[in-house]
C-alpha cells in the first residue's frame, strides 16, 4: 500500500480550510437593549400608545376640527327649530306662508318691470331730459317719503299693542317693524313717531324708547302698504302676535283703505357736500 493509501485523513485535513473560531459580536453603542423579561405584547401596546406623543401639528389640526364640528352642530340645531316651528303648523298657516313668499316675489318682480319701464320711457321719450327730470322728481318724493321728511297716506294697517303690565320689550317691537319692512312696508309710524332706515329702539323704565323719543303703551302702529301682505306677516306662526302675546299682550289689527302717516323728520343738511350742478 503506498504512503497515500496509509494516511489518507491527512490528505482529507490538508483540503479542507483551517477551521475558524467562533466570535461573539460585541454589542455596539447603537445596539436596542434587549425586551424586559416577563413583558407581555399588551404591556407594550399601552406603553407605545400612552402618553400620547402629540405633535404642534397635530393639535393644530385637532383644534380646527373640533371647532368645524362645533359650527356645524349648531347650524343644525338652528335648523332643527326652524323645521319643528313649521312641522308644527297647521296646514292654513303653511298655506298663509306660501302665500307671503309668493308675495314677496311678485313685489320683486313689479319692482323690476317699474325699473325696465322707466328705462324705456327715458330711451323712447323725444325730450330725454324732460323725462329724466320727471322721473328725478318722482324719485325724489319716494325717497322724502323713506327719510321721513314727506308726509304719505294709502292703504295698509294699524296694530295696536296693549301692554298693561309692561312686560313688551323694545327688541319684540323692532322684530314687529322689520317684519312689516319685510312684507313691503313703505312707511311707518309709532305712536307719532316717524320710522325710517335708521331708528332704533330701547328700553326705558317699564317703557319704550324711539329714536330716545318715549313713548307710553298702548303702542299704535300706523302702516301704509298691502293690507293683505301687511298682516299675514305679524300673523305667521311663532311671529310678531305670537310672541306680544307670550307676553301677556294684547294686539290688535286692522286693514284700512286709507293710512295717513304725517309724522315727520327734519330734512339733515350736509355739512360739506354740496350739489355739483351749483
Amino acid at each position: 500500500m503506498s504512503e497515500h493509501g496509509k494516511h489518507p485523513e491527512h490528505r482529507l485535513r490538508k483540503e479542507l480550510p483551517a477551521e475558524v473560531p467562533a466570535v461573539a459580536q460585541e454589542a455596539g453603542p447603537t445596539a436596542e437593549p434587549a425586551p424586559e423579561a416577563g413583558l407581555t405584547g399588551r404591556r407594550r401596546l399601552v406603553q407605545g400608545l400612552w402618553p400620547p406623543r402629540v405633535s404642534r401639528a397635530q393639535l393644530i389640526v385637532a383644534v380646527l376640527l373640533f371647532g368645524l364640528g362645533f359650527g356645524l352642530a349648531v347650524q343644525v340645531a338652528s335648523n332643527s327649530d326652524n323645521d319643528s316651528a313649521l312641522r308644527g303648523a297647521r296646514q292654513e298657516d303653511l298655506v298663509r306662508i306660501l302665500d307671503e313668499l309668493d308675495d314677496r316675489t311678485q313685489r320683486l318682480e313689479d319692482e323690476k318691470t317699474g325699473l325696465e319701464k322707466q328705462r324705456q320711457e327715458l330711451q323712447s321719450s323725444s325730450d330725454q331730459a324732460a323725462e329724466a327730470r320727471r322721473q328725478t322728481a318722482e324719485k325724489e318724493r319716494q325717497l322724502g317719503i323713506l327719510a321721513g321728511t314727506v308726509a304719505a297716506q294709502g292703504p295698509g294697517i294699524t296694530m295696536t299693542v296693549d301692554d298693561p303690565k309692561g312686560t313688551v320689550q323694545a327688541d319684540m317691537l323692532l322684530d314687529a317693524i322689520q317684519e312689516l319692512r319685510a312684507a313691503g312696508a313703505e312707511a311707518i309710524q309709532v305712536n307719532g313717531v316717524r320710522v325710517i332706515s335708521g331708528t332704533y329702539l330701547t328700553d326705558s323704565d317699564k317703557s319704550v324708547s324711539v329714536d330716545g323719543n318715549k313713548i307710553t303703551q298702548p303702542y299704535v302702529f300706523k302702516v301704509i302698504g298691502k293690507p293683505q301682505d301687511l298682516e299675514p306677516a305679524l300673523n305667521i306662526p311663532g311671529g310678531v302676535v305670537q310672541t306680544l302675546e307670550k307676553e301677556q299682550a294684547t294686539v290688535t289689527v286692522e286693514r284700512s283703505t286709507k293710512i295717513v302717516v304725517d309724522a315727520l323728520r327734519p330734512a339733515k343738511q350736509p355739512d360739506y357736500a354740496r350739489s355739483s350742478s351749483q
